[in-house]
């Protein structure tokens, strides 16, 4: 990776406090328990007020949005952030030799990367590919496909675009499971190039190290768990399930029975052997770990993998973790899966609380605040965790070519942060939602534990 761009909204576009409250009240079809519901929701978010909304959803427009209002919301994350990327690194566009777009809920004709190559006069010959459909890990998704390509072209310049369209997906209903949606998604977006020339390679600034994809899909509950529908009165959302839970855990455990022999010492595994056969005393465990000790490539225990207590400590082969914002219940369930402490969840939870659910280009406001902290150093190796719908779980490792410390799309607030998120400001504006009816609602992640 040469370099990467975060959108950063207008401030006209901000979603505050107040702002968030009035689209709620607005919403004619909430009754007094759905009312209460969302705003409960909106307190236990983990979201701050200096997130950023579609105009369209801001001006009351959200019950009929228009292809314009879509396009206007879509290019101004892509070209925005394509503008500043080509001013950064000094290409020129007509230099790209591949170009992915990531948007989940918006496939127009023509495409989206037709439309960047219109914008910028691209070459005839670029190799362009539009992903819809495929959720907020998406953009590890695009980084593979590119680095699929990278092996039969040789020599060439990929561009990564990864975002989202909420404006035009507003759910207007009053269906609690597809209200949380409304709560936790905001808008966003990212720029990436990437490279495979050598003679660029002093100017990299990570450099991908291993990706695993892994695909969940062909369960029914997990396929489920997280889609795209229309309530029982035709309002059309996402819906969001119970069972994400389970999905998640599932999927995340799967992922990293594959990764994680990969990226940790050998130091670490023969550890975990040992204190793993100390404390097997059944013959089938056995059996996996002495396949495991002796086929590092491939973990195949699928009875238990435990990585708790005595388990496998991902800190000896990664030192910083980019976990994707998806909310707070999310970052506390990852965080304690992987036993990871509050540093580490820290940058997850400001990107959260400062840009919200950015869906695919989520990771890398939580890879920014990293960086403008100045905690990345040569060497040092990131581990991307990304949930998305489907059900999938793609993580990558990058390792770090050299300090970063550029304060990028973080640069006007990074000293303020980490503030006291304690001080929710929707619970202090509106504490007479602190009755014994309501309750928060939260998707709890507690049960996620990799035993």
């Amino acid at each position: 990776m040469l370099a990467y761009e975060c959108f950063r909204p207008k401030e006209d576009t901000k979603l505050n406090t107040d702002s968030a409250a009035k689209i709620v009240m607005r919403n004619k079809n909430l009754g007094l328990e759905e009312f209460r519901f969302l705003l409960k929701t909106m307190v236990s978010s983990g979201i701050g007020e200096n997130t950023y909304c579609p105009r369209n959803v801001l001006e009351g427009r959200e019950t009929c949005p228009t292809l314009k209002d879509t396009y206007e919301e879509i290019d101004e994350i892509m070209f925005d952030t394509l503008d500043n990327l080509f001013k950064k690194t000094c290409f020129s566009p007509s230099e790209i030799d591949i170009l992915v777009v990531n948007v989940s809920l918006f496939s127009p004709a023509p495409s989206l990367t037709a439309r960047i190559i219109n914008r910028y006069k691209m070459r005839e010959d670029v190799k362009v590919f539009n992903l819809a459909g495929m959720g907020c890990s998406a953009s590890v998704v695009a980084i593979d496909l590119v680095q699929q390509l990278f092996k039969t072209h040789e020599n060439s310049l990929g561009i990564v675009v990864s975002t989202e369209d909420l404006g035009s997906h507003w759910y207007c209903g009053k269906d609690k499971k597809m209200m949380l949606s409304n709560c936790l998604f905001r808008a966003g977006g990212c720029s990436m190039l990437f490279t495979n020339k050598t003679e660029l390679k002093d100017r990299a600034i990570l450099k991908l190290k291993h990706m695993e994809r892994t695909q969940y899909g062909a369960h029914d509950e997990a396929y489920n768990c997280c889609i795209q529908m229309e309530d029982e009165e035709g309002f059309a959302g996402f819906r969001l399930t119970k069972s994400l839970v389970k999905s998640a855990a599932k999927a995340l455990t799967v992922n990293l029975q594959s990764m994680v022999p990969k990226i940790l010492p050998l130091w670490e595994l023969v550890r975990f052997f040992i204190i793993s056969l100390r404390n097997s005393m059944k013959k089938v465990e056995f059996g996996n770990i002495f396949i495991l000790f002796f086929n590092l490539g491939k973990m195949v225990i699928k009875p238990k993998f435990n990585m708790l207590g005595g388990g496998l400590n991902l800190k000896s082969g990664i030192e910083h973790f980019c976990v994707h914002p998806g909310g707070r219940a999310v970052i506390d369930g990852v965080g304690k899966g992987l036993k990871l402490n509050e540093y580490d969840l820290e940058p997850a939870r400001m990107a959260l609380h400062r840009w919200g659910n950015t869906s695919a280009g989520g990771l890398w406001y939580v890879l920014g605040y990293m960086e403008a902290k100045k905690r990345l150093k040569k060497g040092d190796r990131i581990l991307m965790i990304s949930l998305g719908a489907g059900f999938k779980c793609n993580n990558c490792v990058w390792e770090v070519m050299k300090d970063l410390s550029d304060t990028n799309v973080w640069k006007d607030c990074i000293e303020s942060y980490p503030p006291d998120t304690l001080n929710n400001p929707f619970k202090e504006k509106y504490n007479w939602l602190n009755d014994e009816y309501l309750s928060f609602v939260r998707l709890d992640f507690s049960t996620m534990v990799f035993n």
